[in-house]
Protein backbone atom coordinates (compact mmCIF):
# COMPACT_ATOMS: atom_id res chain seq x y z
CA UNK A 1 0.00 0.00 0.00
CA UNK A 2 1.49 3.68 -0.93
CA UNK A 3 1.64 6.68 1.16
CA UNK A 4 -0.90 7.77 -1.83
CA UNK A 5 -3.81 5.61 -2.72
CA UNK A 6 -6.24 6.86 -5.63
CA UNK A 7 -8.93 4.37 -6.48
CA UNK A 8 -11.14 5.13 -10.04
CA UNK A 9 -11.66 8.47 -9.76
CA UNK A 10 -13.73 10.05 -12.08
CA UNK A 11 -15.00 13.52 -12.50
CA UNK A 12 -17.18 15.57 -15.11
CA UNK A 13 -17.70 19.56 -15.55
CA UNK A 14 -21.06 19.16 -17.43
CA UNK A 15 -21.11 16.79 -20.22
CA UNK A 16 -16.96 16.43 -20.11
CA UNK A 17 -15.40 13.35 -19.09
CA UNK A 18 -12.36 14.95 -17.25
CA UNK A 19 -11.33 12.04 -15.21
CA UNK A 20 -11.63 8.70 -16.54
CA UNK A 21 -11.23 6.16 -13.82
CA UNK A 22 -7.98 7.54 -12.46
CA UNK A 23 -5.79 4.88 -10.31
CA UNK A 24 -2.30 4.22 -9.11
CA UNK A 25 -0.36 4.67 -5.95
CA UNK A 26 2.55 6.56 -4.66
CA UNK A 27 6.02 4.92 -2.48
CA UNK A 28 6.57 6.14 0.40
CA UNK A 29 9.80 8.73 0.08
CA UNK A 30 9.70 8.71 -3.94
CA UNK A 31 9.54 11.13 -6.21
CA UNK A 32 6.62 10.84 -8.18
CA UNK A 33 6.33 12.26 -11.72
CA UNK A 34 3.03 13.44 -12.95
CA UNK A 35 2.65 14.60 -16.68
CA UNK A 36 0.66 15.54 -19.12
CA UNK A 37 -0.16 18.06 -22.07
CA UNK A 38 -2.25 21.03 -21.28
CA UNK A 39 -5.90 19.96 -20.43
CA UNK A 40 -4.96 16.05 -19.37
CA UNK A 41 -6.66 16.69 -16.05
CA UNK A 42 -3.54 17.28 -14.54
CA UNK A 43 -4.87 20.22 -12.28
CA UNK A 44 -8.22 19.09 -11.51
CA UNK A 45 -6.47 15.50 -10.04
CA UNK A 46 -4.41 17.69 -7.94
CA UNK A 47 -7.20 19.64 -6.75
CA UNK A 48 -9.49 16.82 -6.15
CA UNK A 49 -6.27 15.39 -3.72
CA UNK A 50 -6.02 18.77 -1.59
CA UNK A 51 -9.76 18.83 -1.28
CA UNK A 52 -10.20 21.83 -3.86
CA UNK A 53 -12.91 19.63 -6.05
CA UNK A 54 -14.91 16.67 -5.09
CA UNK A 55 -14.54 13.43 -7.02
CA UNK A 56 -18.31 12.14 -8.91
CA UNK A 57 -17.11 8.78 -7.89
CA UNK A 58 -13.46 7.24 -6.02
CA UNK A 59 -11.80 7.60 -3.36
CA UNK A 60 -8.18 8.86 -2.14
CA UNK A 61 -6.30 8.43 0.78
CA UNK A 62 -3.54 10.14 2.20
CA UNK A 63 -1.25 8.61 4.98
CA UNK A 64 -4.20 6.01 5.37
CA UNK A 65 -6.21 8.98 5.56
CA UNK A 66 -10.20 9.40 3.28
CA UNK A 67 -9.75 12.81 1.38
CA UNK A 68 -13.44 13.06 2.11
CA UNK A 69 -14.31 11.19 5.65
CA UNK A 70 -10.89 12.20 7.24
CA UNK A 71 -10.35 15.31 5.59
CA UNK A 72 -8.39 17.50 8.21
CA UNK A 73 -6.10 14.56 9.02
CA UNK A 74 -5.38 14.08 5.63
CA UNK A 75 -4.93 17.63 4.19
CA UNK A 76 -2.64 18.15 7.46
CA UNK A 77 -0.41 15.77 6.09
CA UNK A 78 0.45 17.89 2.78
CA UNK A 79 2.27 20.29 1.67
CA UNK A 80 0.68 22.27 -1.48
CA UNK A 81 3.30 24.38 -3.79
CA UNK A 82 0.56 25.65 -6.66
CA UNK A 83 1.56 26.78 -10.14
CA UNK A 84 0.48 30.53 -9.12
CA UNK A 85 2.68 32.14 -6.62
CA UNK A 86 1.02 32.55 -3.11
CA UNK A 87 2.47 35.32 -1.30
CA UNK A 88 2.10 38.52 0.75
CA UNK A 89 4.18 41.25 -1.68
CA UNK A 90 4.54 43.72 0.81
CA UNK A 91 5.71 42.16 3.22
CA UNK A 92 9.55 40.38 3.58
CA UNK A 93 9.86 36.82 3.42
CA UNK A 94 10.24 36.74 7.39
CA UNK A 95 6.96 37.87 7.81
CA UNK A 96 5.37 35.78 4.96
CA UNK A 97 6.99 32.64 6.67
CA UNK A 98 5.43 33.93 10.08
CA UNK A 99 1.98 34.47 8.48
CA UNK A 100 1.93 30.77 7.06
CA UNK A 101 3.43 29.16 10.23
CA UNK A 102 0.43 30.72 12.26
CA UNK A 103 -2.21 29.26 9.73
CA UNK A 104 -0.31 25.61 10.40
CA UNK A 105 -0.85 26.19 14.00
CA UNK A 106 3.40 26.81 15.01
CA UNK A 107 3.86 29.71 17.51
CA UNK A 108 6.69 30.75 19.85
CA UNK A 109 9.97 28.85 19.54
CA UNK A 110 9.41 26.04 17.04
CA UNK A 111 7.80 28.65 14.71
CA UNK A 112 11.20 30.72 14.45
CA UNK A 113 13.16 27.21 14.28
CA UNK A 114 10.53 25.68 11.42
CA UNK A 115 11.01 29.53 9.57
CA UNK A 116 14.77 28.93 10.40
CA UNK A 117 15.04 25.89 8.98
CA UNK A 118 12.60 26.53 6.03
CA UNK A 119 15.08 29.31 4.82
CA UNK A 120 17.96 26.77 5.36
CA UNK A 121 16.97 24.70 3.04
CA UNK A 122 15.13 26.78 0.35
CA UNK A 123 18.46 28.95 0.06
CA UNK A 124 16.61 32.10 1.61
CA UNK A 125 18.64 33.08 4.66
CA UNK A 126 20.33 36.00 3.38
CA UNK A 127 17.46 37.52 1.84
CA UNK A 128 14.93 36.94 4.72
CA UNK A 129 13.84 40.42 5.83
CA UNK A 130 13.48 41.91 2.20
CA UNK A 131 10.36 42.33 0.25
CA UNK A 132 8.83 39.62 -1.81
CA UNK A 133 7.74 42.18 -4.16
CA UNK A 134 11.37 43.24 -4.87
CA UNK A 135 11.82 38.79 -4.90
CA UNK A 136 12.96 37.33 -8.77
CA UNK A 137 10.41 34.57 -9.66
CA UNK A 138 12.30 31.83 -8.91
CA UNK A 139 13.02 33.54 -4.93
CA UNK A 140 9.50 33.78 -4.97
CA UNK A 141 8.77 30.72 -6.25
CA UNK A 142 11.40 29.16 -3.27
CA UNK A 143 9.69 31.11 -0.60
CA UNK A 144 6.26 29.48 -2.09
CA UNK A 145 8.02 25.59 -1.47
CA UNK A 146 9.27 27.25 1.96
CA UNK A 147 5.75 28.23 3.72
CA UNK A 148 4.42 25.07 2.18
CA UNK A 149 6.73 22.94 4.10
CA UNK A 150 6.80 24.80 7.65
CA UNK A 151 4.63 22.04 8.80
CA UNK A 152 6.76 18.88 7.82
CA UNK A 153 4.12 17.36 5.48
CA UNK A 154 4.66 13.73 4.83
CA UNK A 155 3.33 14.70 1.27
CA UNK A 156 4.71 17.60 -0.57
CA UNK A 157 3.13 18.38 -3.96
CA UNK A 158 5.05 20.54 -6.17
CA UNK A 159 2.70 21.76 -9.27
CA UNK A 160 5.18 22.79 -12.22
CA UNK A 161 7.70 24.27 -9.42
CA UNK A 162 10.01 25.77 -12.06
CA UNK A 163 7.75 27.49 -14.57
CA UNK A 164 9.44 31.25 -14.83
CA UNK A 165 12.75 30.47 -12.61
CA UNK A 166 16.21 31.69 -13.23
CA UNK A 167 18.50 28.41 -13.66
CA UNK A 168 20.28 29.07 -10.23
CA UNK A 169 16.50 28.97 -8.45
CA UNK A 170 15.89 25.72 -10.73
CA UNK A 171 19.02 24.30 -9.60
CA UNK A 172 17.84 24.95 -5.02
CA UNK A 173 15.01 23.81 -6.24
CA UNK A 174 16.34 20.60 -7.66
CA UNK A 175 18.43 20.30 -4.60
CA UNK A 176 15.86 20.72 -2.23
CA UNK A 177 13.37 18.08 -3.60
CA UNK A 178 15.97 15.76 -3.54
CA UNK A 179 17.34 16.33 -0.17
CA UNK A 180 14.08 16.82 1.18
CA UNK A 181 13.12 12.97 0.63
CA UNK A 182 16.36 11.84 1.22
CA UNK A 183 17.03 13.90 4.87
CA UNK A 184 12.70 13.91 5.75
CA UNK A 185 11.57 10.84 3.83
CA UNK A 186 9.04 13.64 2.43
CA UNK A 187 6.91 12.27 -0.41
CA UNK A 188 6.81 14.47 -3.18
CA UNK A 189 4.23 15.03 -6.30
CA UNK A 190 5.99 16.48 -9.06
CA UNK A 191 4.23 17.88 -12.21
CA UNK A 192 6.33 19.79 -14.82
CA UNK A 193 6.10 20.62 -18.29
CA UNK A 194 10.26 19.92 -18.71
CA UNK A 195 10.57 16.56 -19.42
CA UNK A 196 13.91 15.94 -18.14
CA UNK A 197 13.13 17.39 -14.68
CA UNK A 198 11.14 14.19 -14.77
CA UNK A 199 14.19 12.34 -15.74
CA UNK A 200 16.74 13.77 -13.51
CA UNK A 201 14.25 13.55 -10.82
CA UNK A 202 11.35 10.27 -10.99
CA UNK A 203 11.91 6.71 -10.91
CA UNK A 204 8.30 6.55 -11.08
CA UNK A 205 5.68 8.37 -13.32
CA UNK A 206 2.00 8.57 -14.12
CA UNK A 207 0.98 9.86 -17.77
CA UNK A 208 -2.12 11.37 -18.38
CA UNK A 209 -3.98 12.49 -21.18
CA UNK A 210 -7.81 13.52 -21.91
CA UNK A 211 -8.31 12.34 -18.71
CA UNK A 212 -6.83 8.76 -19.12
CA UNK A 213 -4.13 7.19 -18.45
CA UNK A 214 -1.44 6.28 -20.80
CA UNK A 215 0.99 4.92 -18.76
CA UNK A 216 1.99 4.36 -15.23
CA UNK A 217 4.79 2.85 -13.67
CA UNK A 218 8.99 2.65 -13.40
CA UNK A 219 9.96 5.26 -15.74
CA UNK A 220 12.66 2.64 -17.41
CA UNK A 221 10.21 0.00 -17.87
CA UNK A 222 7.86 2.27 -19.36
CA UNK A 223 10.34 3.57 -21.91
CA UNK A 224 11.44 0.15 -22.50
CA UNK A 225 7.96 -0.52 -23.58
CA UNK A 226 7.97 1.74 -26.30
CA UNK A 227 11.46 1.82 -27.22
CA UNK A 228 12.50 -1.79 -26.02
CA UNK A 229 16.12 -0.96 -28.03
CA UNK A 230 18.58 1.85 -27.80
CA UNK A 231 21.22 2.87 -30.62
CA UNK A 232 24.99 2.76 -30.48
CA UNK A 233 26.42 5.32 -32.90
CA UNK A 234 30.20 4.63 -34.73
CA UNK A 235 31.48 7.22 -36.82
CA UNK A 236 34.87 6.01 -38.52
CA UNK A 237 36.37 5.38 -41.78
CA UNK A 238 37.34 2.29 -43.84
CA UNK A 239 33.65 0.62 -43.25
CA UNK A 240 32.55 -2.08 -46.13
CA UNK A 241 29.86 -4.15 -47.15
CA UNK A 242 31.12 -7.07 -45.52
CA UNK A 243 31.71 -5.40 -42.47
CA UNK A 244 28.31 -4.48 -41.75
CA UNK A 245 27.61 -7.80 -43.03
CA UNK A 246 29.58 -9.32 -40.43
CA UNK A 247 28.50 -6.84 -37.20
CA UNK A 248 25.02 -8.12 -38.13
CA UNK A 249 26.32 -11.60 -36.87
CA UNK A 250 27.33 -10.35 -33.50
CA UNK A 251 25.42 -10.67 -30.38
CA UNK A 252 22.95 -8.08 -28.58
CA UNK A 253 22.80 -6.34 -32.55
CA UNK A 254 19.83 -6.39 -33.70
CA UNK A 255 19.88 -3.91 -36.86
CA UNK A 256 22.78 -2.55 -38.51
CA UNK A 257 22.63 0.90 -40.88
CA UNK A 258 25.55 2.76 -42.51
CA UNK A 259 25.34 6.11 -43.74
CA UNK A 260 28.31 8.67 -44.28
CA UNK A 261 30.74 6.45 -42.57
CA UNK A 262 28.47 6.35 -39.62
CA UNK A 263 26.98 3.33 -38.46
CA UNK A 264 23.89 2.78 -36.60
CA UNK A 265 23.52 0.21 -34.39
CA UNK A 266 20.24 -1.06 -32.58
CA UNK A 267 21.02 -3.26 -29.70
CA UNK A 268 19.05 -5.18 -26.81
CA UNK A 269 20.21 -6.30 -23.32
CA UNK A 270 23.16 -8.61 -24.18
CA UNK A 271 25.48 -6.24 -26.12
CA UNK A 272 28.83 -5.67 -25.41
CA UNK A 273 30.66 -2.88 -27.05
CA UNK A 274 34.19 -4.82 -26.40
CA UNK A 275 33.15 -7.70 -28.91
CA UNK A 276 32.27 -4.54 -31.40
CA UNK A 277 35.55 -2.92 -31.00
CA UNK A 278 37.31 -5.74 -31.45
CA UNK A 279 36.05 -6.61 -34.48
CA UNK A 280 36.07 -3.29 -36.49
CA UNK A 281 39.63 -3.30 -35.19
CA UNK A 282 40.28 -6.82 -37.19
CA UNK A 283 38.40 -5.12 -39.89
CA UNK A 284 41.13 -2.17 -40.08
CA UNK A 285 38.23 0.25 -39.31
CA UNK A 286 39.68 3.74 -38.14
CA UNK A 287 36.95 4.62 -35.31
CA UNK A 288 36.59 8.30 -34.80
CA UNK A 289 33.95 8.43 -32.18
CA UNK A 290 31.46 6.37 -30.36
CA UNK A 291 28.14 7.63 -28.92
CA UNK A 292 24.91 5.81 -26.90
CA UNK A 293 21.57 6.85 -27.80
CA UNK A 294 18.82 5.95 -24.97
CA UNK A 295 15.38 6.79 -25.76
CA UNK A 296 14.21 9.76 -23.81
CA UNK A 297 10.93 9.85 -22.00
CA UNK A 298 9.76 13.01 -23.94
CA UNK A 299 10.07 10.62 -27.21
CA UNK A 300 8.13 7.84 -25.42
CA UNK A 301 5.32 10.88 -24.40
CA UNK A 302 5.11 12.19 -27.91
CA UNK A 303 4.81 8.43 -29.48
CA UNK A 304 2.13 7.38 -27.47
CA UNK A 305 0.26 10.54 -26.89
CA UNK A 306 0.82 11.96 -30.42
CA UNK A 307 1.72 16.03 -28.88
CA UNK A 308 4.23 17.86 -27.32
CA UNK A 309 4.15 18.45 -23.88
CA UNK A 310 2.53 22.00 -24.01
CA UNK A 311 -0.24 21.23 -26.97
Amino acid sequence: MGIIEVQNVTKRFNDKLVLDNISYDVKEGEIFGFIGPNGAGKSTLINIMTNLLIPDSGTIKICGFDILKDTIKAKGCIGYVPQDIALMEELNAYDNLEFFGALYGLKGKELKKRIAEALRVTGLEDTKKQKVKKFSGGMKRRLNIAAAILHHPKVLILDEPTVGVDPQSRNHIFTFVKNICKEWGTTVIYTSHYMEEIEELCDRVFIIDLGKEVAYGEREQIKASVFPNNKVLIEGSGIKGETLVGLKKIEGIIKVTESDNKISLTIDSTFKLAKVLSYLEKNNINIKKISYEEAKLEDVFLTITGKQLRD
